[in-house]
């Protein structure tokens, strides 16, 4: 990455040319719409940015940007952006997935990236139904949804990608959605911040396949008291005037009365604690997009990223063996003689 002061630059800058080819609707608009707002804000460089997709609607995303970017294969984005920021730690890289590509095929390498801590910003599209290949169930959609599909309703239980991720001890993990674009930009902006593996599920309309599958807690008259705010170093509260709460009770999280309980009893959000185990519990308070469920920041933990540390080895290879020809070695024979 150049030392060279970053210029200043406008949302008409990180736009690319190409139309924008998504339903007259679709909440991936908002979404495209916050990151393009918030390049400017984080004084980003457009050479040293990629966006790397794999198959979906909102893997279209690369096209709209003005920076590099690549339209991977299903399920693969992980993989190669893995690859990408493991050779060229100096980039930032966003990973665009949707809840089909990035949980279904590709539940493997996304699990992998964030365990290794892979400094990716990944923003997962969630809209509970497979979009593009026109409303298939996909991986978070709900038991018994009745699809193209699945006729007679799924017999699948869902994932929660939040509680994937915290699962896999992803060092940042993080939830908005597409009805609040000023909440959806902060909670990029510090995804973007954040060195390591972040994730942020974004819930995103699908108004031709699964519309309104949000609105019972996304909708302006319902988000007081269906949105729990998860705010660093601030009691879980929420509701009209905050009368309700959160405490942790034999090791889950439960919503409670906070009149009941006093606030001195509620759950403290720390989201740089070390044990995931605390943001787990929170990630598992809602059963489903229709009860009160956490948003904001889960965690937000430091440790080294999986670049940074493969770029050490190198250089304490270097210094014990003598420096080594790279491209030397890629351009070699099928086989080679390994010395005593």
């Amino acid at each position: 990455m150049t030392d060279v002061a970053s210029p200043t630059t406008t949302r008409k800058d990180w736009a690319s040319d190409q139309e924008v080819r998504w339903c007259p609707g679709c909440g991936d608009y908002s979404i495209l719409t916050a990151v393009q707002l918030l390049m400017p804000e984080l004084g980003a460089r457009r050479e040293d940015t990629v966006f790397v997709s794999g198959i979906g609607c909102s893997s279209r995303f690369p096209y709209y940007m003005n920076t590099y970017g690549v339209h991977s294969i299903h399920g693969r984005a992980p993989a190669l952006a893995t690859g990408l920021a493991t050779a060229r730690p100096d980039l930032h890289i966003w990973v665009i997935t949707g809840d089909g590509d990035a949980l279904s095929i590709g539940g493997n390498h996304l699990l992998h990236a964030l365990r290794r801590n892979v400094n990716l910003t990944i923003i997962l599209f969630n809209n509970q139904i497979y979009g593009l290949t026109k409303g298939q169930y996909s991986p978070t959609s709900e038991t018994g949804k009745v699809t193209k599909s699945t006729p007679f309703g799924s017999l699948d239980h869902p994932y929660n990608p939040v509680s994937l991720a915290l699962g896999a001890e992803a060092t940042f993990v993080a939830r908005t959605h597409d009805m609040d674009r000023k909440h959806m930009m902060e909670t990029l902006r510090r995804a973007y911040e954040h060195r390591g593996a972040a994730l942020v599920e974004i819930y995103q309309n699908c108004n031709v396949f699964n519309d309104a599958a949000f609105e019972a807690i996304t909708s302006r008259d319902n988000r007081p008291s269906m949105l729990i705010p998860l705010e660093h170093g601030k009691p879980v509260r929420f509701g009209p005037d905050g009368a309700k709460g959160v405490v942790m009770d034999g090791g889950g999280a439960v919503i409670v009365d906070v009149a009941d309980v006093g606030e001195e009893a509620l759950l403290v959000h720390d989201e740089a604690r070390p044990d995931p185990s605390t943001a787990f519990a929170l990630s598992r308070l809602a059963s489903g997009p229709h009860t009160p469920t956490p948003i904001g920041v889960f965690r937000a933990f430091e440790r080294p990223d999986y670049g940074s540390q493969v770029q050490q080895q190198l250089v304490t290879a270097a210094a014990r063996k003598g420096p080594g020809d790279l491209a030397a070695l890629l351009q070699s024979g099928t086989t080679w003689t390994v010395g005593a």
